[in-house]
């Protein structure tokens, strides 16, 4: 059936651009708005009414969190899941299956497919609003993971998960290119074939940080391994990682790392 009356909330998804953005997969108007009444204020709000909407607009938003229910007419919620799960684009954003199935068989067909929660109707606001709270804060537990991406797993490890080969291949594509100043944003989204926009949503929903602050990072963490392993100067080690001006380097070295280049060095 048609969600007619939802468009004003659809329609603007950039209302506070602050608050986190969810994305609702729900073909049962009554849902819907129900879901919308719960989270009005606190989210953003988009809505697709089938799976494969959904997952159009997943791939073209980004969004911070995903609610679907899981019987839908074409790719049901479980479809869903494991297309967005196994989408580098997509696979970090945390989804919440919502269904009138309590029964174990369901809830592990869904936890298979990588759901991350899982509601039965009917279900209680503030038991939706607990859910999403919490996936947040360990969204926010695992950027800190990767706001040094030094301690990650090997890309070849067979236990790095995608997220983990994720951001080791955007490193790889940075320090390939430590010497080019000018490799930036545009040459990082042609490397990992992603848009600007998604780009920038996928690093800052892991990391926490814009893509040229990670680009950034990459290029000072490296110039710290040469500041204890070389004896080039600090002007030499800038132009080494890429900087075009030694003061700014230093003072993003310090900003980072709390200490100057100099400093750094080992006595």
């Amino acid at each position: 059936p048609a969600l007619a009356g939802l468009s004003d909330w659809v329609q603007h998804p950039d209302v506070d651009a602050e608050l986190p953005q969810v994305l609702i997969v729900e073909d049962n108007p009554d849902v819907a708005h129900y879901l919308q009444a719960c989270l009005e204020g606190l989210y953003r709000l988009t809505l697709a009414t089938d799976g494969e909407q959904g997952i159009e607009r997943a791939l073209e938003d980004i969004p911070d969190l995903i609610l679907s229910d899981v019987m839908m007419p074409g790719k049901d919620g479980f479809e869903l899941c494991q297309i967005l799960k196994n989408d580098e684009r997509t696979s970090h954003i945390p989804i919440v299956l919502l269904t009138a199935k309590a029964d174990v068989e369901s809830r592990i067909a869904g936890l298979q497919r990588g759901a991350d929660a899982y509601l039965a109707k009917p279900f209680d606001r503030q038991e939706l609003l607990v859910r999403l709270d919490k996936l947040l804060e360990l969204r926010a537990t695992l950027q800190s993971r990767y706001r040094s991406t030094e301690a990650l797993p090997a890309a070849d490890d067979e236990g790095a998960n995608l997220e983990d080969r994720f951001v080791l291949k955007l490193r790889q594509a940075v320090e390939e290119n430590l010497e080019d100043e000018d490799f930036g944003i545009l040459q990082l989204c042609k490397f990992v074939g992603m848009s600007r926009t998604s780009l920038h949503r996928k690093i800052k929903a892991l990391t926490g940080r814009s893509t040229s602050a990670f680009i950034r990072i990459v290029r000072l963490e490296r110039a710290r391994v040469l500041l204890n392993t070389t004896d080039l100067n600090i002007s030499q080690v800038a132009y080494e990682v890429g900087f075009k001006d030694p003061k700014y380097f230093s003072s993003s070295f310090k900003e980072i790392f709390g200490e100057t280049p100099r400093s750094a060095r080992p006595e």
